[in-house]
């Protein structure tokens, strides 16, 4: 790309950023000015997604980019976009087990049951605030601006920066620690390399979500930042900070750290085939159509409306002794005694007949006067 093109694709970045915060303060509004009960957090989360989408679909279409509008945000509705949203789900599920599990095994959990029916609804009210506001977030930092920003960058750089734009935003609610943003910052170059390897944001949707849900709604744990999101499971962690993570849950310990680190790189493995069926650039046709059997068909046309009719085969004879074979008009304008070949026949079969009649008498000469019949 030029760096005309690359300046340009950094400024849509930068107009993708100041409508995301936008969004954000016009969801939080109108979601406040609906309700002020239990349905806040999903009104909020689904009037935000609503306006990315419809935000970035149009910043798409002024920026010219080629691919559908669905396609250029990372929503491309695709065979096969389920099983993927599962592959996700499966490895979040995996990461959070894998980070709890010390916890459990060296410190212990101490769990807080609330079974109430009014806490079972606010958890699904959760569980669909999570399911659209981890859409909204992988929209606003996987979709339309990432990709803007690595055509700005390219893949290394847009990724690191991405990656740290995350944690920023992820861990800015509350106390924090190194880990946890360590944590959050590679789990952004998680969500990324998914988004780049398959194009879409389906995988990286069921690996977010499942990893706020399980570790928030299921096992009931704080995670980065302070956030809890479980109504009904609340879990207190014993043991030793680099283990638990104290106040961050298990995504401020160093397990967290390097189950981060080991799921960068199963999502390389676990992509590999949706690489290679979705992850390399589109083949954009260009130039103008061409009809090549309209151009050979021309070009015979051509060829043949030119042709000049075939001139009859002439035989040049050498002229008779004496020059009795050369016309008067041949010889003086000098050209070569020349017939037709089916003249040349007919002067041949001619010039034999004297010949055969001697043969067939041959005790007759032109010269003798024929005897008298006999009386």
């Amino acid at each position: 790309m030029t760096f005309l093109e690359r300046l340009s694709a950094l400024v849509w970045f930068l107009v993708a950023a100041a409508w995301f915060l936008l969004s954000d303060l016009v969801a939080a509004r109108a979601a406040s000015g609906l309700t002020f009960g239990d349905w806040y957090e999903p009104l909020y989360r689904i009037f935000l997604l609503f306006l990315l989408i419809c935000g970035y679909s149009l910043m798409s279409r002024l920026s010219r980019m080629r691919a559908r509008a669905g396609k250029s945000i990372g929503l491309d509705v695709r065979s096969g976009w389920m099983g993927e949203f599962g592959l996700g789900a499966a490895l979040g599920w995996g990461g959070v087990v894998a980070c709890v599990l010390p916890s459990a095994l060296i410190g212990g959990l101490v769990i807080t049951v609330f079974g109430n029916h009014h806490q079972i609804w606010i958890a699904v009210l959760d569980a669909l605030a999570l399911l659209a506001g981890t859409l909204a977030v992988e929209v606003a930092f996987r979709g339309y601006p990432f990709r803007k920003l690595v055509d700005a960058m390219g893949p290394v750089m847009g990724t690191f920066f991405m990656a740290v734009i995350f944690a920023i935003w992820r861990t800015h609610y509350g106390p924090t620690s190194t880990a946890a943003v360590l944590v959050s910052f590679l789990l952004g170059c998680v969500l990324a390399v998914a988004a780049m390897r398959t194009a879409a944001l389906w995988v990286g949707w069921g690996f977010h979500f499942a990893w706020v849900a399980v570790m928030s709604l299921l096992f009931g744990l704080p995670m980065a930042g302070g956030m809890n999101y479980s109504p009904i499971f609340v879990t207190n962690a014993a043991g030793p900070g680099w283990v638990t993570g104290n106040g961050q849950g298990p995504e401020g310990s160093a397990f967290g750290v390097m189950v981060a680190i080991a799921l960068l790189i199963v999502m390389v493995r676990a992509t590999t085939d949706l690489k290679h069926k979705f992850g390399y650039p589109e083949i954009v046709p260009g130039g103008i159509p061409v009809d090549l059997d309209a151009v050979s068909r021309q070009q015979h046309e051509a060829a043949m409306a030119h042709a000049e009719p075939a001139t009859p085969q002439l035989v040049q004879i050498l002229p008779a002794a004496g020059g009795g074979g050369a016309t008067p008009q041949s010889a003086a304008a000098g050209e070569p005694n020349t017939v037709p070949a089916d003249e040349l026949h007919v002067a041949e079969a001619k010039r034999d007949e004297p010949a055969a009649a001697e043969e067939r008498a041959p005790g007759v000469h032109e010269d003798e006067p024929p005897e008298p019949a006999a009386s």
